[in-house]
């Protein structure tokens, strides 16, 4: 398969996927914060969904970003893997950095919710904060998976091309025919055949293949995107929202169905048509500045945005009285910048106290594993995330299942962190830098460590699409077996 060359010489990262990625978490917790309809009353927190509102499904069309998240997830994945030496430790590295911002989240919600009811507060509400908490670990679950198959994916993008993602979108439509016909449960397979579709589309957008297009190619790839989505939802059982609605029959993502592949293209075409604009301002310092905080923060913000949203609810609806207005009302737009705007204090707060856990670094360079130690330390993370986020981290019925859940967690998190060799070093300048922290570059091959001139803060940056680590010093073969097998 013939490839274009994808990334700039001695470019250390593509501004633009750091803009997807921002403004995916941005509209993330903008979209979580205001869609929330909330009265309280006798000890009871009652809950709406702004969204429901009637023909407001549209924003949903652009403000569901999970496509572009896994999108952008698939091609950092792609610029840090491809020059790896060692699949072995690149996944440990890119698992565990992956999980280690779940541990202090996992630490204050299994105990506050058993503070504040034994404190007086109402037990309801405090029992839905403890399952909000959790909800969006769905998420991580899925993202852990993806990464430990994306050798094997990376191995059939290389023999395959575009005919991977053909097929995968096949299974996709496949699982939704039986969906519908013969029971919802089956649907949840395409929580892997959809994500690992949009993340595949990564790779080819990192290795050149979805670059050359004009601004006219990209606005109809849009279009086409947009109107299969409309079709498929004017005329097959898809509902018109991209995002679950209460009381519905049938969600477009719990789980995902074949709809988020149409609306992946129309995304990804609109986003496309806009790339020469949002590069150019990305590059400027102050952007840059800002994409570096986001970079080392993402996960950070993305665990603890609920929980700020579960603080102001708290304070200003269950403390005060407030209920929220009626969406679209005056007094909802009027009310709306003040909601954010505290919900925004205690996410800063959250992220200062908590957001250290994402970037810091173990004592040493990871060691040799096995690959299945690490593929186990993966199925336990992720089922002990799919746990916390289907149950929460409190559960009535049965108060030890979170602890089950969050201890599956750990038990992955360690496995894949187990053994460390000791660092070495590097000088320069009149600096000592850890070499782990030293190389970050994504998408280049070859170039040595001192062609490198970024801080340290960017070799910090968050797992979901930012540099890895690149000094295994434990051969090729690990990758070389392991892209043959998924070749196969």
């Amino acid at each position: 398969m013939q490839r274009k060359q994808a990334h700039s010489p001695g470019r250390g990262r593509d501004p633009f996927i750091d803009v997807i990625r921002a403004l995916c978490v941005l509209a993330v917790i903008s979209q979580h914060w205001l869609m929330p309809v909330l009265a309280y009353e006798n000890g009871h927190l009652s809950t709406g969904n702004a969204l429901a509102s009637p023909g407001w499904w549209i924003v949903t069309w652009l403000t569901q970003v999970m496509p572009m998240v896994f999108f952008a997830g698939g091609a950092a994945n792609f610029f840090s893997f491809r020059p790896t030496k060692s699949t072995r430790t690149w996944l440990r590295s890119r698992i565990a950095r992956l999980l280690v911002p779940v541990v202090p989240l996992a630490a204050v919600w299994l105990l506050l919710p058993h503070v504040l009811i034994g404190a007086g507060v109402p037990e309801q509400p405090v029992l839905l904060a403890g399952r909000i908490a959790g909800q969006l670990l769905w998420f991580l679950a899925v993202y852990v998976l993806v990464v430990a198959l994306t050798p094997v994916m990376y191995g059939w993008y290389r023999r395959y091309g575009w005919r991977v993602v053909g097929v995968l979108a096949a299974c996709a439509v496949v699982v939704d025919v039986l969906r519908f016909e013969a029971g919802p449960a089956i649907g949840f397979v395409n929580a892997l055949f959809v994500w690992l579709a949009v993340h595949q589309i990564g790779f080819h957008y990192a290795d050149g293949g979805l670059r050359v297009r004009s601004g006219w190619a990209s606005a109809g790839l849009s279009a086409a995107g947009f109107g299969l989505t409309a079709a498929a939802v004017f005329f097959g059982p898809y509902p018109a929202s991209m995002i679950g609605m209460p009381g519905a029959p049938v969600s477009n993502m719990s789980p995902p169905t074949a709809l988020m592949l149409s609306l992946t293209v129309g995304q990804l075409g609109l986003w496309l048509a806009f790339r020469p604009v949002i590069t150019r301002i990305a590059e400027r310092p102050s952007a840059t500045a800002v994409l570096r905080w986001c970079g080392t923060r993402f996960m950070t913000l993305y665990l603890w945005h609920m929980p700020a949203l579960v603080m102001t609810a708290g304070i200003a609806v269950v403390g005060l009285g407030f209920s929220t207005p009626a969406p679209g009302s005056p007094m909802w737009f009027a009310v709306a910048p003040l909601w954010v705007g505290v919900s925004g204090v205690f996410l800063v707060c959250f992220t200062r106290v908590f957001g250290r856990f994402e970037f810091r670094r173990g004592s040493g360079t990871a060691s040799e594993m096995g690959l299945g130690k690490i593929v186990l330390a993966a199925v336990l993370s992720a089922g002990g995330l799919l746990g916390l986020a289907a149950q929460g981290f409190v559960s009535p019925g049965n108060p030890l299942a979170p602890v089950l859940w969050v201890a599956l967690v750990l038990t992955g998190l360690l496995v894949v962190r187990e053994r460390t060799a000791p660092k070495t070093a590097v000088v320069r300048g009149s600096r000592i830098v850890p070499v782990q922290l030293d190389v970050h570059q994504e998408g280049t091959r070859g170039e040595s460590a001192t062609s490198e001139s970024a801080t340290s803060e960017d070799a910090r940056a968050e797992d979901v699409g930012t540099e890895d680590a690149r000094t295994q010093d434990v051969g090729t073969e690990d990758a070389r077996v392991l892209a043959r097998h998924g070749s196969g």
